[in-house]
């Protein structure tokens, strides 16, 4: 069982940065692939971003693509998004989530693909 605790959201103008951090629990958190997802009202959820077990491989949705940037210490157990640029249209509850890899390669972008989410963190940018 992996537990997942976000923090770092709030409210930022338009233009400004928020760093988003996901802690996770257990020891083996180096063989779990990870990624954002967010999700605005009215809206499904989508993934903004997600990283192989190792870092080594990133992806982005074409929305945040040069201005979000996703990143992992696995020795604090850590998976970080950086925001940067932040448009209102990022308003949304952001939440991680992990599972465990196939392979060194793998990232995932689907919400069923996930075994394990945080409680989520709202990203309010007013214009």
């Amino acid at each position: 069982q992996v537990q997942l605790v976000e923090s770092g959201g709030g409210l930022v103008q338009a233009g400004g940065s928020l760093r988003l951090s996901c802690a996770a629990s257990g020891r083996t958190f180096s063989s779990y692939a990870a990624g954002w997802f967010r999700q605005a009202p009215g809206k499904e959820r989508e993934c903004v971003a997600a990283i192989t077990r190792s870092g080594g491989s990133t992806y982005y949705a074409d929305s945040v693509k040069g201005r979000f940037t996703i990143s992992r210490d696995n020795a604090k157990n850590t998976v970080y998004l950086q925001m940067n640029s932040l448009k209102p249209e990022d308003t949304a509850v952001y939440y991680c989530a992990t599972r465990r890899s196939d392979g060194d390669w793998y990232y995932y972008t689907g919400v069923r693909q996930y075994d394990y989410w945080g409680q989520g963190t709202q990203v309010t940018v007013s214009s």
